[in-house]
């Protein structure tokens, strides 16, 4: 968590635009690689290890885009077209059952 944490102030700091394009595009080439690295074989299965996730990469990423800050998180994701935390993780669990069916 404290690797993402550096990484999301880099960006806060570092990256002057804050455009939607901009901003998604670096969350998804340096934040998510990191929550989504062997998520099936330690796949969080408690709330409160969920919500840790939730607020610490996407919440606090989301809130960097301009207008976006003061939205609700679902709407948020809503309007980017970003999937939770945790339906990624089922999306991610039920790709590695079809290619271990298949």
């Amino acid at each position: 968590m404290s690797k993402t944490n550096r990484i999301l102030g880099v960006i806060k700091r570092k990256f002057s635009d804050r455009s939607k394009e901009t901003v998604l595009l670096l969350y998804k080439s340096l934040l998510r690689p990191h929550l989504e690295y062997c998520y099936q074989v330690w796949s969080p299965h408690y709330s409160n290890d969920l919500k840790l996730l939730e607020d610490v990469l996407q919440r606090k990423a989301t809130e960097l885009i301009n207008g976006m800050e003061n939205l609700h998180y679902e709407e948020r994701l809503r309007r980017l077209g970003l999937m939770s935390v945790e339906a990624r993780g089922v999306r991610g669990d039920l790709i590695e059952a079809f290619k271990f069916i298949n």
